[in-house]
């Protein structure tokens, strides 16, 4: 076996477990062994360049390689392409910020960003990228794929935090007492019968719900418009379904049906009811026709109606929404509400480990909207404002006592 075999030989078993370095270094002791017309040598059988060889050599007589742990001297190596191209991460940020960083005007603010068609952007402007190094550079720029966040909630009120320690008092005062509390609101319409609803549901194997692929309202259904009547001290709920308009006649139609059918068994000796609302929608702090409605309440219960109503962006916040709505959304979550007795039965039988209980009804009378309260009808009703934004907080007595 010739010289030229035995090399290649050994370099063939020891290939696999040698780095940059150490094949350069064990390159050149073959090289050295060999002696004159070695690195020709080994160059020949491994097909390791002889200058390479030759820089090991010089590593091994002058004893001082590269640093300990390297493989390469610093500073070796291909140069990183945002030291190659210095403006390349410039161009990224201009890229995928173009309104903060770059031109309002760009087609890509208006395309969607990936990674692939930021790389083809940057080519087209004389910097090469590719798919990958587009991804990496977002990430040393501190971006990350983030879906939308639901945080703003416009201009904020000063007295915001004011009102919600008001509230706050006013219910603890209220149920202190022994006296009724309730969180009232509207949740979304739903459109009644086939369509997609969101979330997932148990299904044998590849029997998904069969829905409609458009939502359009279908003229023999209708919509279901639930208003919901939260217990603060029970945990109870109840929840009318309206087929019609979200008028606050309808809103205090479903309080006067949950008083007849829960609120005056629970509370056989209550003389006031707390009602925490919104500021918009049917039960809204600037309506008329709510505070007319809630008069006429009182004057039939006898009860004196307390109202505090949530600063404005607020309704998240309302008890109603995470203690009752949400709870209700989880239970018909991917089911198709194809009639209007699905959604009652779906929402009468929702439940929580908790103990929140629901009780539901349909409403089908119709409520017209634009109903208009004069200015003389308003003058009649035994309604103060509170010592605090009587705007938000008010009371309403009956007539007669």
């Amino acid at each position: 076996m010739t010289q030229l075999q035995v090399i290649r030989r050994k370099f063939r078993m020891l290939e696999g477990s040698l780095n940059e370095r150490s094949r350069r270094l064990w390159a050149a002791a073959e090289a050295q062994a060999l002696g004159y017309g070695g690195a020709s040598l080994v160059a020949q059988a491994t097909g390791i360049s002889r200058s390479t060889i030759i820089r090991g050599l010089k590593e091994t007589r002058a004893r001082r390689g590269a640093q300990a742990g390297r493989i390469r001297r610093p500073g070796g190596g291909r140069k990183s392409a945002t030291a190659v191209d210095p403006r390349l991460k410039k161009a990224l940020e201009s890229l995928v910020d173009p309104v903060s960083r770059g031109d309002p005007e760009s087609p890509l603010r208006w395309t969607c960003k990936s990674t692939r068609w930021l790389a083809r952007e940057l080519a087209a402007e004389d910097h090469p990228a590719s798919d990958w190094l587009v991804r990496q550079l977002l990430y040393d720029l501190g971006y990350s794929l983030q879906a939308n966040r639901k945080t703003k909630e416009g201009t904020r009120h000063p007295d915001r935090d004011g009102q919600f320690r008001h509230i706050n008092d006013a219910v603890a005062r209220q149920l202190g007492r022994g006296q009724p509390a309730i969180s009232v609101d509207t949740k979304k319409n739903e459109l009644v019968g086939d369509f997609k609803n969101g979330g997932r549901d148990w299904r044998p194997r590849g029997e998904p719900h069969v829905v409609r692929v458009h939502d359009f309202i279908d003229p023999n259904k209708g919509k279901a418009i639930p208003y919901g009547v939260y217990d603060l001290a029970l945990n109870k709920g109840w929840v009318t379904v309206g087929i019609d308009h979200d008028t606050a006649t309808f809103a205090v139609n479903t309080i006067r049906r949950w008083w007849k059918e829960m609120g005056s068994k629970t509370y056989p000796r209550a003389a006031s009811l707390l009602v925490v609302a919104d500021s918009g929608g049917s039960n809204g702090s600037r309506v008329r026709l709510w505070k007319w409605e809630l008069q006429r309440l009182a004057d039939a219960t006898r009860l004196t109606i307390h109202v505090s109503h949530l600063p404005p962006g607020t309704s998240k916040w309302n008890k109603i929404e995470h203690r009752l709505f949400s709870f209700i959304s989880q239970n018909w979550r991917g089911r198709p509400l194809l009639t209007h007795a699905t959604i009652v039965k779906l929402i009468s039988n929702t439940r929580t480990s908790t103990g929140l209980t629901v009780r539901c009804i349909l409403d089908q009378r119709r409520y017209p909207k634009e109903v208009k309260i004069t200015d003389e009808q308003m003058g009649t009703l035994r309604l103060r404002p509170g010592t605090f934004h009587g705007d938000w907080n008010y009371s309403i007595k009956p007539h007669r006592n």
